[in-house]
């Protein structure tokens, strides 16, 4: 009795299993993979983000604009937003050269991802550059403001920023900036 319960365990599927396990692995790599949601990008577009915020502080708004699209969209949190890159190079050279005497970034930390396929329906499949960073900006009255901002650039087919989201808590600077 004993060996005929030997035998009968002896007896079991692994063979199948195996052949079974073998032709899944084979048809994995016949197939090529699904593409994800989202991947990471190129690191090329963190230099972007660097070279523009470098600019920027330079006080070189064109260098900052350089990266730009003719069609882009500049949207902050509150709403506001500026369309077209005549707008938003009038809005920023103002803010630059009459009301911003100096302004630094620090701390920065940036994320390129490529977005293969839309997640919620109003975002913008293809490269996003998500960029945090910290900012002091001294203005012309004498008075300073800091903080952090969060921006999110997308980039068209032509590797040109045509979109640009910032999140930013504009108190600190409403505040420096308001009269007396």
């Amino acid at each position: 009795m004993v060996a005929g319960c030997c035998i009968l365990l002896a007896c079991n599927d692994k063979p199948a299993e195996q052949a079974a396990s073998t032709e899944t692995a084979a048809s994995a790599e016949t197939k090529p993979a699904a593409p994800r949601d989202v991947d990471f990008a190129d690191a090329k577009y963190t230099d972007i983000g660097k070279a523009g915020i470098a600019a920027m502080s330079k006080g070189d708004v064109a260098g900052w604009l350089a990266n730009y699209a003719d069609n882009a969209v500049y949207i902050w949190s509150s709403g506001d937003s500026l369309v077209g890159l005549p707008a938003i190079t009038k809005y920023w050279t103002e803010r630059r050269t009459k009301v911003i005497d100096s302004i630094t970034f620090s701390n920065d930390i940036w994320l390129p991802i490529q977005v293969n396929k839309s997640q919620r329906g109003p975002d913008l499949p293809g490269v996003w550059l998500m960029g945090w960073y910290q900012f002091l900006s001294k203005y012309k009255n004498g008075k300073s403001a800091g903080g952090w901002i969060h921006t999110d650039s997308h980039f068209n087919n032509e590797g040109k920023i045509d979109r640009v989201i910032q999140y930013i808590d504009r108190a600190p600077i409403n505040a420096a900036l308001a009269k007396k």
